[in-house]
């Protein structure tokens, strides 16, 4: 199994990249009024690994099942290259795909289970005995070709799992919340492991999953879906540090959220009258001069004690708990009738103490100000 040539290389390069997946005005509806996927258009390119992020019902599976040929679009088009993909039946459509579940037959041994997608194609036993062996060295599991999956242990199966994918050589791997079943350490290693034969082999991946974390550490891209939209498809970095509303802010990652009115407006920049009656100025994203705003900040650009010295925007409240993580401190506070969440570095400074009053605030460029209507839902 070799990378195929002219792959981007970096995830810069995914930009020039070709595409190889269209979705093209695609809608699904089952009861033809409610739309679990409203009119998508999507190009997945050649070589990345794509994340479809959301919560449970916004669209996200239904999509991948529709490119698997599980189910049926209402409307529009899926292209695969060239060529339209809603007549095909799943098995001549040439992807891989991993379920959270495994789906391993219990009754084969591994060496059976790999081999069934090669049967079905019709390959002769001594290249099917060879693509085997291949595929179990690549998932780094040689010596178990002959036990049954309820022999392994879940790691192991859904190695297996992810090595039946990949024994036809498909140049698209669709994996299903593959991990979901998974205890966090185990999880966390597949994630390295799933990420490292992307590269190395140079697949393209379409990769579901209502975990961010999962999302942000193994995606090239990204797209958010909600209510059967992408809201935002972006690179990871992008994706977390530059949200283009409200509901992608709150999504992805940790975030604090004051509510309030806008005050002024000066272009890029938007002060915000809280509902407690402090000014925060924000990063204007997609409001407008006047009306309701939600500034949106992350705990770790939080400032907290002496740290807020020289900050435009200084609020005091009151510690109500610091969770130590190792790393960083977790430091609640109400203020306002809000939990804010500070995050900070555990050797930067000692633990405030529970009960004291504490001054926190946040850079201006850290706060960014959305719709509170686009935020909600």
């Amino acid at each position: 199994m070799k990378a195929p040539k002219n792959l981007p290389t970096r995830q810069s390069d995914f930009a020039t990249a070709p595409t190889l997946v269209t979705f093209e005005k695609i809608s699904k509806t089952y009861d033809g009024h409610t739309h679990v996927v409203k009119n998508l258009d999507l190009e997945i390119r050649r070589g990345e690994f794509l994340t479809l992020l959301g919560p449970s019902g916004s669209g996200k599976t239904t999509c991948l099942m529709m490119l698997a040929g599980f189910e049926v679009p209402t409307s529009g088009e899926i292209w695969h290259g060239e060529v339209p993909l809603s007549r095909k039946p799943p098995h001549e459509r040439g992807i891989g795909m991993v379920f959270q579940n495994y789906a391993l037959f219990p009754h084969m041994s591994i060496a059976e289970n790999i081999a069934f997608p090669l049967e079905v194609r019709g390959l002769g036993r001594a290249a099917i005995a060879e693509k085997v062996k291949r595929a179990l060295d690549m998932v780094r599991l040689p010596q178990i070709a002959d036990r049954r999956p309820n022999q392994l242990s879940g790691g192991q199966q859904q190695r297996v799992a992810l090595a039946r994918a990949l024994v036809f050589e498909p140049e698209l791997v669709l994996m299903d919340e593959p991990l979901g079943a998974l205890d966090k350490q185990l999880r966390e290693h597949m994630q390295y492991e799933i990420r490292s034969l992307h590269m190395s082999l140079g697949l393209t991946v379409v990769y579901v999953t209502h975990d961010q974390t999962e999302a942000l550490t193994m995606s090239d891209r990204i797209a958010v879906f909600a209510g059967g939209r992408i809201r935002q498809l972006a690179d990871p970095r992008a994706l977390y540090e530059e949200p283009a509303d409200g509901l992608v802010a709150t999504f992805v990652g940790e975030s604090n959220r004051f509510d309030g009115t806008i005050v002024s407006r000066d272009g890029d920049t938007a002060v915000i009258a809280t509902r407690g009656g402090t000014r925060l100025e924000a990063f204007a994203v997609d409001i407008g001069a006047t009306g309701p705003a939600a500034v949106i900040v992350r705990p770790e650009n939080v400032r907290i004690g002496a740290a807020v010295d020289g900050l435009r925007d200084v609020i005091t409240g009151r510690v109500v708990d610091v969770v130590y993580h190792g790393d960083h401190l977790q430091v609640h506070i109400a203020a306002e009738g809000l939990d804010v969440v500070a995050k900070q570095p555990t050797r930067d400074a000692e633990a405030p103490t529970v009960g004291s009053e504490i001054r926190f605030g946040f850079l201006s460029r850290h706060a960014r100000a959305y719709d509170p209507a686009r935020t909600d839902h």
